[in-house]
């Protein structure tokens, strides 16, 4: 695929660049696994003064108005350091959401604030049932008067530990398999009959698990209109799928780079293990991999910013498979590369490993995706 960034990508991505280089070594990761935020607040900062937090937020709502091909090289960036800032999560997801409800004066309010990075709101989507089936939601929604209480669970809550809100979709009607009868809820996360249960996935990302019991919680735009809610919803799961990719492709490239410094200073009998052919061969096999990895996530991008065009959804499935497939080739490699060392937990190589494991299985595992590739091509 040819493709290039722009004047303005290139730009934001080099800026994204020097300033996690700046404050995103290994060992300042280490650090910012154990506060209390589960990352760095000053990065966020920074992040947000750069224009991250605005990138996907519309223009006449004081944000740049980006796409999934803008966001491409932030992801890249990101996962290239293992970034424990909760972008993709509390930011890009809700904002892809948000903009759907083009004329909601709640949801405009909610973009400004997220643009201005004063305010983090979490995806809450996911449900320990669903097993990556997207409109399986049983969270209940019912209104109360001229109230709306929550009732119910998400899991996987990526950011969920330091939100200040959270975009929760639950149903107002219909059975947990309708694909209709959904809406979008912002929940405050001091509201009370809200309990969070906190955790780290095995990245070292903060999650955790939201249980409703009665939350008082606004809807977004009309919250009988399925179709609305529907679009945003997918909106922000296809978004999900090219971000991950995007942050695949960034992790499993510094793997490598990693694993190529190593084979070229690492000595054994007198002479550097890279010149050893056996490895050669891998390391070949690797970058042919990574490049794979690379096309195949910018295709996500394209189709993510194109939704109606024809093979658009398709090539989204393609990409999240192929994407994992590869950046896991790259990142084993590049532990087997290291031998023993690479399985420290020290060392970064490893992390990188389990960097991809953890998007592999977010916005759906290669068996969702793959049974979603049978359903369209059969349909």
């Amino acid at each position: 695929m040819n493709f290039e960034l722009n004047e303005d990508q290139r730009a934001l991505q080099e800026s994204v660049h020097r300033l996690l280089n700046e404050r995103y070594g290994f060992e300042n990761r280490r650090q910012y696994v154990e506060a209390d935020a589960g990352h760095d607040e000053k990065t966020w900062s920074a992040l947000s003064e750069l224009g991250l937090t605005a990138l996907l937020v519309p223009e006449d709502l004081e944000g740049f108005g980006g796409g999934a091909v803008d966001l491409f090289p932030v992801m890249q960036e990101l996962g290239a350091v293992l970034s424990l800032e909760p972008l993709l999560a509390t930011n890009f997801l809700p904002a892809t959401a948000l903009r759907t409800y083009a004329g909601d004066a709640r949801a405009k309010e909610a973009l400004q604030s997220i643009a201005s990075g004063e305010r983090r709101i979490a995806w809450a989507h996911d449900e320990v049932e669903a097993r990556h089936t997207d409109w399986w939601i049983s969270t209940r929604a019912t209104k109360t008067g001229e109230k709306w209480l929550l009732s119910g669970q998400k899991f996987n809550v990526v950011g969920a530990n330091d939100a200040h809100q959270y975009l929760v979709s639950a149903r107002v009607q219909g059975s947990t398999e309708d694909t209709d009868g959904c809406a979008l809820f912002l929940v405050n996360a001091d509201a009370k009959g809200l309990s969070v249960r906190n955790y780290k996935l095995v990245d070292d990302t903060p999650a955790g698990e939201l249980t409703f019991s009665n939350v008082s919680a606004l809807p977004l735009g009309e919250a009988g209109d399925g179709h609305q809610s529907l679009r945003a919803i997918e909106s922000a799961l296809a978004m999900g799928i090219a971000a991950a990719c995007a942050d695949m492709v960034g992790a499993a490239g510094a793997a490598f780079q990693l694993a190529i410094e190593y084979v070229n200073t690492r000595k054994q009998f007198g002479r550097l293990i890279g010149e050893n052919q056996a490895l050669r061969h891998r390391a070949s096999e690797m970058l042919v991999s990574l490049e794979l990895a690379k096309s195949m996530a910018i295709a996500a991008a394209v189709a993510v910013d194109d939704q109606d065009s024809e093979g658009a959804e398709l090539d989204l499935h393609r990409a999240k498979l192929s994407v994992a497939k590869h950046a896991r080739a790259v990142a084993h490699g590049a532990i087997q590369l290291h031998g023993g060392i690479g399985m420290t937990e020290e060392y970064a190589v490893g992390h990188y490993l389990r960097r991809v494991h953890v998007l592999d299985q977010l916005f759906g595992d290669g068996e969702a995706h793959t049974a979603r590739l049978a359903s369209l091509l059969h349909a």
